[in-house]
């Protein structure tokens, strides 16, 4: 690890990680850089977490393996605009609302709940929904990193259905969904939030603790921790080299955007489809060229023509100076970066999964390149 004071809680991630204040920071830091460009801001969330924090309130983040085999963990989290809710602030019953609803329909209780995706807002805001609930979150995802469908989760990844599921928005408005395939939810959802405000809190169905191991990222939220502890022992200004020993990564280009296209995204059964772009900039090195390109989050690196990164890895936009990440619809020309490459989880390399987030599931016409997964 690289140097700085660890919190009182840092020794214990590989076991029940207990969230103080002092760890916010990081846990916004990391699960910033693995939304990839993605995933909305995750400021408003962590603010929501010190206000519980600071009220003496109690987050604990429990690995999966200590929750009985029949434990029911229900998937929550935000879907939608993302970028709206710092805008349309939750009314705080959102995701109460979205569980209770999904305990009516099941008949059954959440003993726990888990994130749908650790990458920007929806790394935070479980821990925040979990410590209102008096519930237990499960440090783990069904992510690894940011995405943009639901039908993308790694539940649907490894053939289990999305559905009975329920969308609570902030008027109050509830809806639940009891059969259908995963693209049947998500094109559920994408119909739902206009109406919605642009937002909605979601909640999918119980999962027993034993089932849900074999089909989730297990240990995501210590490691987000890690991750955002790591990048903030460098400092401001960090040095690349540093950067990317601190987070196993590799740092792609340290340069000056030079240009930043956005446009329409491939329409898909008539329906339009997420806005797309690239980022290209100049390398101070060498002025080499480096084109990002980006669908809601960053999706493959160019150098030259060649790829030399690539989903279903992070792709993260760092600003030179602090180290905070840069979405994709925030960036702009002038911006001093830093590209960074993080490896993604085993689960996705699996050869059965990684067509799920490969370049190819966004129509982009080349093989995954990918960094050797390495522990941060």
């Amino acid at each position: 690890m690289a140097g700085g004071g660890r919190s009182p809680a840092y020794g214990k991630l590989r076991s029940m990680l207990r969230i103080e204040l002092p760890d916010v920071d990081a846990l916004e830091r990391g699960v910033a850089v693995l939304g990839s460009g993605g995933g909305g801001d995750s400021r408003t969330a962590a603010t929501l977490l010190r206000r519980r924090l600071a009220d003496g309130l109690d987050v604990a983040v429990r690995p999966l393996g200590a929750l009985p085999p029949d434990a029911r963990v229900v998937p929550v989290g935000v879907v939608g605009a993302t970028a709206v809710f710092a805008e349309k602030l939750p009314g705080g019953q959102e995701v109460a609302a979205a569980v209770e609803a999904i305990q009516r329909w099941t008949g059954e209780r959440a003993d726990a709940l888990v994130s749908i995706e650790i990458g920007g807002l929806n790394g935070v805001l479980p821990l925040v929904a979990a410590c209102d609930l008096g519930l237990s979150a499960v440090d783990a995802d069904l992510s690894g990193r940011g995405l943009p469908r639901l039908d993308q989760l790694s539940l649907a990844a490894a053939g289990r259905p999305l559905t009975p599921a329920a969308l609570a928005e902030p008027s109050g408005q509830v809806l639940v969904q009891g059969t259908g395939s995963p693209a049947d939810l998500e094109r559920t959802a994408r119909t739902f939030l206009p109406a919605a405000g642009g937002w909605a809190a979601l909640a999918l169905a119980p999962v027993p603790a034993r089932v849900l191991a074999a089909c989730c990222v297990t240990g995501s939220v210590s490691d987000a921790v890690r991750l955002g502890r790591r990048i903030l022992d460098l400092g401001e200004s960090p040095d690349p080299s540093r950067l990317a020993s601190a987070t196993g990564g590799r740092v792609l280009s340290v340069g000056r955007v030079v240009e930043v296209t956005r446009r329409p995204g491939p329409e898909l059964h008539g329906r339009p489809g997420f806005a797309r772009g690239s980022v290209t900039l100049a390398g101070h090195a060498s002025g080499e060229l480096l084109r990002v390109e980006m669908e809601n989050e960053y999706l493959l690196a160019l150098r030259d023509g060649l790829v030399v990164a690539s989903t279903p890895d992070v792709i993260a936009v760092l600003d030179r100076r602090t180290g905070v990440p840069i979405a994709g619809d925030t960036v702009r020309v002038g911006m001093e970066v830093m590209v960074l490459q993080v490896a993604i989880s085993a689960f996705w390399t699996d050869p059965g999964r990684i067509g799920v987030l490969a370049p190819r599931a966004y129509g982009l016409d080349c093989e995954p390149v990918l960094l050797e997964r390495g522990g941060v």
